[in-house]
C-alpha cells in the first residue's frame, strides 16, 4: 500500500515549528504534502505569517497548498439573511426557559425533560409557573467542516480521487499538538487516515517550540484561530482589542449579527459571559500586567 505523509498546517506556533523542523531534517520523513485550510476569517497577521512561511519552506523544496471549504464569516451572514445552513461555531447562548411546578406526589424524573438540538425543550405533563434565563453552548461544527474536511479534500484532489471514490493510500496526517495539550490527541475516524503527532514524539511543549524558533532565528508565529472564535479567553480578546482593532471591530460586528440567527432559541454570543462583546469588561489594567500568559487552547486541532 502506498503511504503519504501530510502535514495539516494551522500556521500557528506548533504547526509552524513542526513544519520547519521537518525542513531541517529534525523530523522525518519530510512531508509529501503540506495543506493550510483557510476558513476565510483569520487575522491579517496569520495570513502575513503564512506568506512568509511559504517562501521559507520553498528554500527546502516544500510547497504549502492553501485550500478552502467555505468562508465562515460569509456563511454566518448568509445564514442570517437567507436562513441558509452553516456549520455552527460553539456560540454561547442565553435563552428564556420555563420553571415548572411539580405535583407533590411526583418525584422529578429527568426523562420528562428532553433536550433537542441546541436549546429546544419538550416537557411532559408539567405546568410552567415562571421563567428564567439559562446559558448554553451550541454544538461545534466549524472545525470539521472548514478545517478537517478542507484538508481531506485537498488530499483527495492531490491523489486524483473524485467525490465518493475510496482512497486506497494510507495517509499519515501530521497534527501540531504539543505536550501541554496532550488531551487533544485522538484517533482518526477515517480508515485511510492515521494521525501522527511529531511534537509529542519529540517531547516538545509550546514553549519548546518557541525556543526552537528563536534558536533558529525565526520570528515567533502568531496565534492562529478565527477572529471570532468563541474559545478565545479574555487575554486573547483583550490582545485583539488592543493590538488589532480591525479584527476587534469585525468580531464586534459579527457578535451583533449572530443574535439574528433564526436556528437558535434565545440569543447567541461570542463571549462566554453572554454579554455583547463590546460591553464585556476584560479587567484591562490587570490583563495588561499579566502580559497575556493565557492563550487559545487551539481547539481546532490543526
Amino acid at each position: 500500500m502506498k503511504e503519504l505523509h501530510v502535514l495539516s498546517l494551522g500556521a500557528g506556533v506548533q504547526s509552524t515549528t513542526m513544519l520547519l523542523m521537518a525542513c531541517h531534517g529534525e523530523i522525518t520523513p519530510k512531508p509529501d504534502l503540506v495543506i493550510f485550510s483557510d476558513t476565510g476569517w483569520e487575522p491579517r497577521n496569520v495570513y502575513r505569517h503564512l506568506e512568509w512561511l511559504k517562501a521559507e519552506v520553498k528554500k527546502f523544496g516544500v510547497e504549502i497548498i492553501t485550500v478552502t471549504n467555505g468562508n465562515i464569516r460569509e456563511d454566518i451572514f448568509n445564514a442570517v439573511n437567507d436562513s441558509t445552513r452553516f456549520a455552527s461555531l460553539p456560540f454561547f447562548t442565553l435563552s428564556t426557559v420555563p420553571i415548572y411546578e411539580y405535583e407533590e406526589e411526583d418525584e422529578f424524573d429527568e426523562d420528562q425533560v428532553l433536550m433537542f438540538d441546541d436549546l429546544e425543550f419538550e416537557t411532559v405533563d408539567k405546568k410552567a409557573i415562571g421563567y428564567k434565563e439559562q446559558k448554553g453552548m451550541v454544538r461545534r461544527q466549524c472545525t470539521r467542516e472548514y478545517k478537517i474536511h478542507g484538508v481531506q479534500q485537498g488530499v483527495r484532489r492531490h491523489l486524483g480521487y473524485e467525490k465518493g471514490q475510496r482512497v486506497k493510500e494510507l495517509v499519515h496526517m501530521w497534527k501540531g499538538i504539543s505536550t501541554d495539550e496532550i488531551q487533544r490527541m485522538d484517533m482518526s475516524r477515517d480508515r485511510w487516515i492515521e494521525f501522527r503527532y511529531p511534537l509529542i514524539e519529540q517531547d516538545m511543549s509550546r514553549q519548546a517550540c518557541l525556543d526552537w524558533m528563536e534558536a533558529k532565528g525565526y520570528p515567533a508565529p502568531p496565534k492562529s484561530s478565527c477572529i471570532g472564535c468563541p474559545f478565545h479567553n479574555d487575554a486573547m480578546w483583550l490582545d485583539m482589542k488592543t493590538n488589532d482593532p480591525e479584527s476587534w471591530n469585525d468580531a464586534v460586528l459579527v457578535d451583533n449579527v449572530i443574535k439574528q440567527l433564526p436556528r437558535f432559541k434565545g440569543k447567541a454570543f461570542l463571549h462566554r459571559s453572554c454579554k455583547p462583546l463590546a460591553e464585556v469588561d476584560f479587567n484591562e489594567n490587570q490583563m495588561l500586567i499579566d502580559n497575556f500568559v493565557n492563550e487559545c487552547s487551539g481547539s481546532c486541532g490543526v
